[in-house]
């Protein structure tokens, strides 16, 4: 039975630098799953890939499906923006170890939804490293969101 790693921690902890040395390492044999937003895409950032860049009615469509499994919301200077995972085949079993990044209120989703095949990873980071961190991504786009 395929697990699935959900590595998890606040905002500019580091997550995805873990998350892609994890994803690039050959013998872990870790296939990603891609979670859908409906916040705008950022440069570098790759649709399938990266997220999948929707709508707020294809969300609204999904959850009358019943394929969403978690979701969240948030209130930004541009309008909400949500993320959330869909059961839309990625997470089958014999799909192998899959290695996603959310928050904590979202694993508890998909462990509630997959039970024990969810391992959690939590990544910590003191917080002023983190504002540091998370102000200099902004200031290298083009245009900050």
């Amino acid at each position: 039975m395929g697990k699935i790693f959900y590595l998890m921690g606040k905002s500019s902890s580091g997550k995805d630098t873990i998350y892609q040395k994890l994803l690039e390492d050959s013998q872990l044999q870790l296939k990603k799953a891609v979670l859908y937003t409906t916040r705008p895409i950022r440069e570098g950032e790759v649709h399938g890939v990266t997220y999948y860049f929707t709508k707020e009615d294809e969300l609204v469509k999904l959850q009358k499906e019943n394929k969403v499994i978690e979701v969240r919301g948030y209130n930004t200077m541009k309008g909400m923006w949500y993320y959330f995972t869909v059961d839309d085949g990625q997470f089958a079993e014999e799909q192998g170890d899959i290695l996603m990044i959310g928050t904590l209120e979202s694993y508890e989703k998909m462990k509630e939804h997959f039970g024990e095949r969810v391992v959690p990873l939590f990544v910590t980071l003191e917080d002023g490293e983190r504002l540091i961190r998370a102000i200099r991504r902004e200031q290298q786009q083009k245009e900050p969101l």
